[in-house]
């Protein structure tokens, strides 16, 4: 086998490891899930801030309890409950608004797409069908 002959071989098992990932990294979904990643990251940031600057005041005026209290238990240890309630009310909002976006998001999507009409299926009587029948042995025949 000449030198020519390897070369061709070589390059006809593939692109390789890295040709491989970098096919892997430029596909649409990666690319997709890591703008998500990075904008829900950012989100979070604000969703936090409105939890713990708006709601968790709110709850404490209307109700007179400290959303952000502890609860001790022995050995000097606590329960940090407020953290908690916080936590679960920044992903209520979290979840809402990302069902929100997708509702959207899937709304805008179906109304790019042309909605294609079905013609609906005609039914041919027996009379029809007959005389097409007739028609295909007389071609037949010629």
């Amino acid at each position: 086998m000449d030198k020519k002959e390897k070369l061709n071989k070589i390059k006809g098992k593939g692109k390789g490891f890295f040709g491989e990932f970098k096919d892997f990294i430029l596909r649409g979904n990666v690319m997709d899930m890591a703008i998500g990643v990075i904008i829900g990251g950012a989100f979070q940031g604000i969703v936090t801030a409105l939890t713990a600057d708006f709601i968790n005041p709110l709850i404490n005026g209307i109700g007179g309890a400290e959303v952000g209290g502890t609860f001790k238990i022995y050995g000097g240890q606590v329960i940090k409950y407020g953290d908690f309630i916080t936590a679960v009310i920044n992903f209520l909002i979290m979840a809402l608004v990302l069902f929100i976006l997708l509702k959207v998001v899937n709304g805008i999507m179906s109304a790019g797409k042309k909605k294609t009409e079905e013609t609906p299926a005609v039914v041919k009587s027996d009379e029809t069908i007959l005389l097409e029948e007739i028609r295909d042995l007389l071609k037949k025949k010629k």
